[in-house]
């Protein structure tokens, strides 16, 4: 049996640093058997060959473009077993332009809501909010979560649109402040996983920075959601 092929697919916004942000996790797939690969450009999609003896994608493309020969690899490779892994924008908010990635992915960033206006100094901490993932039921009976326990960040809370066909491993909600427009608290997943074929998609929604990615909690269900998500051997 050969080692597991892991593929790290990286570009997109540099301000989520989808150079340093995955290179974090290289040493992790290695220690687990992985021989990783890294390409900065998503046209490694198309080639077959490469996608068929590719146990993991890890991707990690802020917004971007996405052609369609580059898409259709990428959707056949997860159906045909293909496991696609990764966090925050650099999967809920790849491609924003091609709407049957989006439902591949199970799940679109929306906003981030902000801080109260008169706490705003016109950078990125604007959107820094603290708030809480909460495991859900089917989170606390997943590998993915074992032995966790809802937890605090202070960063970019994500608001996603998504479906039914994911199972929500965590959430967060997002309350209602008078500086906002909205009525009523809204709840959005924040960890989830789905099949696609014979696939698995493995989704979390923190880690905007390199601190949040260090987090014990985010690292530890990153690291195991990318091991659930892969093809468990090569073929």
């Amino acid at each position: 049996m050969t080692a597991r092929q892991a593929l790290i697919v990286r570009g997109g916004w540099e301000g989520h640093k989808p150079v340093e942000a995955t290179n974090l996790f290289v040493p992790f797939l290695e220690e687990n058997g992985f021989e990783v690969r890294i390409e900065e450009d998503n046209e490694v999609y198309t080639d077959r060959a490469t996608m068929e003896r590719t146990d993991l994608i890890v991707q990690s493309v802020t917004m971007s473009k996405i052609s369609r020969e580059a898409f259709a690899g990428l959707r056949d490779a997860v159906e045909r077993g293909t496991g696609l892994a990764g966090w925050h924008g650099g999967i809920a908010d790849s491609y924003r332009d091609n709407s049957d990635y989006l439902q591949l992915i199970g799940g679109q960033f929306a906003t981030h809501p902000a801080k109260h206006p008169d706490a705003r100094v016109g950078d990125e901490t604007d959107n820094y909010l603290c708030y809480t993932v909460d495991l859900t039921e089917a989170g606390r009976r997943s590998e993915i979560m074992a032995g966790l326990e809802d937890f605090t960040l202070r960063t970019e809370q994500y608001w996603v649109l998504s479906d039914d066909l994911n199972d929500v491993l965590a959430t967060t909600t997002h309350p209602v402040q008078p500086y906002h427009p909205w009525h009523r608290p809204i709840t959005s997943p924040a960890v989830w996983t789905r099949e696609g074929g014979q696939g698995r998609i493995f989704v979390a929604t923190p880690g905007h920075s390199l601190v949040v990615l260090r987090d014990v909690n985010v690292r530890t269900i990153i690291e195991r959601g990318m091991l659930w998500a892969s093809r468990t051997a090569s073929v």
